[in-house]
């Protein structure tokens, strides 16, 4: 089959190294795949090389001093639409992987990765109708598959998303060192600073947790949005001035230097408030870093008794403190073995049985 994957951006985001290795996995497959995506600021090409089996096409998408988020997002449409267009009809499946990607292919298959709440009104149209004009529906849990049946009588397809296991459970021991020697003992969460990854919660925790282990560092990675989360931001920055905590903020880590971080890290912090799935804190997972992350039924769903839950921010850093102090085999050992059950094969494989059905 021909089969077109869109995407928004070229950054490390959850729903674009989804599409990647989606991509990867089904030209692996035999299939004929082709990326589309826009390249912002000027870039050209992914945030990590993709196998040349991979046909890409990045539409450039240049930045607008002073552009409104919602502006932004209707130019991001129409520009990915525009570019998509001329080449849509040679595609047996069209596959978006977000709201600005299916608003721009209009009549495709839809992996809805989790439901946001947008109040912006360009967003909210955009999020409706990138959910009720698609023929076909994907998601990621069962628990956003529920969503969309309660919310819009949709019925989806459930396929969990892949790991790249052994790249996180093989992480580069020397690579793993140097990040321990910069950073010594420290908590580590990927996703930047944002209202739906609960970071001020787990500012608050990191200032608990302080107090019983005033040698851990938290280090939080990662943080490439299309959004503008500048207020949220300065107010993350003034309470951890009024909490007397210092965190170091990465940013966006190199492809290469993912693995060694996550797997050179005491504990991974997983605090969001609305996932679809937690692929990054499956890649803990893979690489043997306890975890502890916020009780939402999604994620019980897919970690089970691989993880720790909590609620509050006195409870993640009560379960942080546990999980510091007293390493459990068995809850390693099971959250490898999670880890290692979700390839993206098996996603491929997937992905094309649906895409046959719905061919025939």
């Amino acid at each position: 089959m021909r089969i077109a994957l869109l995407s928004y951006s070229t950054r490390p985001r959850g729903g674009v190294v989804h599409t990647l290795a989606l991509a990867e996995a089904l030209a692996a497959a035999g299939q004929h795949v082709t990326v589309w995506t826009l390249g912002r600021g000027g870039d050209s090409g992914f945030f990590r090389p993709v196998d040349p089996a991979v046909r890409l096409r990045v539409v450039p998408f240049p930045d607008i001093p002073g552009e409104g988020v919602g502006p932004r997002v209707l130019r991001s449409i129409a520009v990915l639409r525009g570019a998509f267009a001329a080449e849509a009809a040679s595609y047996d499946v069209v596959h978006a992987q977000d709201c600005i990607s299916a608003n721009a292919a209009g009549h495709c298959v839809r992996t809805v990765h989790h439901v946001d709440h947008f109040t912006t009104t360009e967003l909210a149209v955009c999020h409706e109708r990138a959910i009720v004009t698609p023929y076909a529906h994907v998601c990621v849990s069962e628990a956003v598959a529920a969503e969309l049946k309660a919310g819009w009588g949709i019925a989806a397809t459930v396929i969990p998303n892949g790991v790249a296991y052994e790249r996180f459970a093989s992480a580069d021991p020397a690579a793993v060192a140097r990040w321990r020697g910069w950073l010594g003992a420290y908590v580590l969460t990927v996703g930047g600073i944002e209202p739906r990854k609960g970071s001020l919660d787990l500012l608050e925790a990191y200032a608990l947790l302080r107090d019983a282990r005033p040698d851990i560092r938290l280090v939080i990675a990662g943080g490439e949005t299309l959004f503008d989360y500048r207020d949220y931001r300065a107010r993350w920055d003034a309470r951890a001035a009024e909490l007397g905590v210092e965190p170091l903020v990465l940013g966006p880590v190199p492809d290469a230097e993912l693995p060694p971080l996550v797997a050179g890290a005491a504990a991974f912090a997983f605090p969001s408030v609305k996932e679809g799935f937690g692929l990054a804190a499956m890649e803990a997972l893979a690489a043997g870093v306890p975890l502890v992350m916020r009780d939402l039924p999604v994620l019980r769903e897919v970690f089970g008794c691989a993880a720790r839950f909590a609620v509050t921010p006195a409870g993640l850093a009560d379960e942080l403190a546990d999980a510091l102090a007293s390493p459990d085999p068995r809850r390693r050992t099971a959250g490898r073995e999670l880890a290692a059950r979700h390839t993206w094969q098996a996603a491929a494989e997937r992905h094309i049985a649906l895409y046959e059905s719905l061919a025939s």
